[in-house]
């Protein structure tokens, strides 16, 4: 049984228009503002009380504020009832076109065009550097495709970090925070002991995603229930030679980011988006040139 209904109200502020998806934390509905217009309200499945809500919600309506063009903004949080009880919610701006994993199975072939792929990675890398350079840095912990939302501006792609629920600030001793997210996207040090979220563990999950978009593969098709199996595992089958059209320099990136050793992965999403946009300058209009010849 879904938390809301289609065409039913919330207070005389919004009306619940349709229902868009589910993750693991919550549903996700198009409403309508009565003064603002078209919404997206996230509905979390497990946080009832306003208290708990707004403290889920913190990080997120911290960034929102600052108004970055790769960062979903946040608008309104409260609670509704709904026939499981009281549900915290909040809303955001709503995009049209959906999230990266719609993109992504929109391409006839799954796999998205590779300027288009880096063109999203940098965005995304833009938006998740917005948190890592906070004082202390916020870990979103929860970089999936879902997660990431690809809309257009005057036909150009834009790209917004979504979903800052999960978000926390590393403690300023260790530089970690406790580890949640979808296992298939987490880091191998995020697994030990539940503690070990940190912005390259937001790198990792960056460099799934790109891994995805450019061979329509995870890296891995098992998940490690320990950190022992994560990091005594062969690396990923480079990008390049499941799909040629991925330069080598630009696999050699997207490998750096799913690093096992921290030492050796890109340190945030600053530092990676550096790379991509220094590969992406180098390389503009490459491939228009190779298939004009």
């Amino acid at each position: 049984m879904r938390l809301l209904t289609e065409g039913s109200q919330i207070g005389d502020t919004y009306e619940i228009e349709r229902y868009l998806g589910q993750g693991a934390y919550s549903e996700v509905y198009r409403v309508r503002h009565r003064f603002l217009g078209r919404q997206a309200m996230k509905v979390l499945k497990r946080v009832g009380t306003l208290a708990e809500t707004r403290r889920m919600l913190g990080e997120a309506v911290l960034l929102s504020r600052l108004g970055h063009p790769n960062i979903v903004r946040v608008f309104d949080a409260g609670t509704v009832p709904t026939p499981a009880g009281d549900r915290g919610f909040f809303t955001m701006e709503y995009v049209a076109a959906g999230n990266l994993d719609d993109y992504r199975r929109s391409r006839p072939t799954g796999s998205v065009p590779v300027d288009d792929a880096v063109e999203i990675l940098v965005q995304l890398c833009a938006g998740l550097a917005v948190a890592h350079r906070s004082d202390p840095p916020v870990v979103h912990r929860d970089i999936t495709p879902w997660n990431v939302l690809v809309g257009y501006d005057q036909d150009r792609l834009r790209v917004r970090v979504g979903d800052f629920g999960l978000a926390r600030r590393v403690e300023a001793r260790s530089g970690l925070t406790s580890s949640e997210g979808t296992l298939a996207f987490m880091a191998p040090e995020a697994l030990r002991y539940g503690q070990g979220a940190s912005p390259a563990g937001d790198v990792y999950a960056v460099g799934t995603v790109a891994y995805l978009l450019l061979t329509n593969l995870l890296p891995y098709e098992d998940v490690p229930a320990t950190t022992f199996g994560a990091r005594h595992r062969p690396p990923p089958i480079s990008p390049h030679d499941l799909n040629r059209d991925v330069h080598p320099g630009l696999a050699g990136i997207v490998l750096g980011a799913l690093e096992a050793d921290l030492t050796r992965r890109f340190s945030d999403a600053a530092e990676l988006g550096s790379a991509l946009t220094a590969w992406q300058d180098a390389h503009q209009g490459t491939s228009e040139e190779e298939e004009s010849r």
